[in-house]
């Protein structure tokens, strides 16, 4: 999704109504488990945010700062950045690909059902067909992507071929080297 994403991609920014930024922290706390006991550190009352639009039906909401936060796309839900996912990283549900699709990951591909259920993976089979999730990495402490469930954990068990997660956001990408957005 942020292969190739840089400034060129952004088609405008928005300042927020109050009531406007409420709805959305509602969103994000209903979303994420456990979200409410950091929304006030992520997204403070006192301090406005914005939302700057991107091409395809992208959204970023950005804090006072010009950090990017979170990502909206009209075909996933929100999903926090992968820098807010190293700071709060129980913001996600985790699934550990091996060693060996690690390279695979950071150039952006899709995690594959075998690299979810080979040695060295944990696979969370309570997750189902949808759930934005982090991909964690054997033997790694920060995630190193950020994707969304093409099956269930439990049909990528007992299919295991295909793709089983949808890679968003991975490490360096478009969206990781974006400067601030003031």
């Amino acid at each position: 999704m942020f292969k190739k994403f840089d400034k060129e991609d952004i088609t405008g920014s928005t300042q927020l109504k109050s009531s406007v930024q409420k709805g959305i922290r509602n969103k994000l706390v209903e979303q994420f488990i456990d979200l409410d006991k950091v929304i006030e550190e992520i997204l403070p009352k006192k301090e406005n945010f914005k939302v700057i639009k991107g091409r395809d039906h992208l959204e970023l909401i950005t804090a006072a700062d010009g950090t990017v936060l979170f990502i909206k796309h009209r075909d996933y839900p929100y999903f926090p950045t992968l820098k807010l996912l190293h700071q709060y990283p129980f913001i996600l549900p985790h699934q550990q690909v091996d060693k060996g699709a690690i390279k695979f990951v950071l150039n952006g591909s899709h995690i594959m059902c075998p690299g979810l259920t080979s040695p060295g993976a944990k696979l969370d089979e309570t997750i189902e067909k949808g759930a934005i999730v982090a991909i964690m990495a054997e033997g790694k402490e920060h995630a190193l992507a950020i994707g969304s469930m093409t099956m269930s954990a439990a049909d990528v068990k007992s299919i295991n071929t295909g793709i089983g997660v949808d890679n968003l956001h991975y490490l360096n990408d478009g969206l990781w080297n974006l400067p601030k957005q003031a």
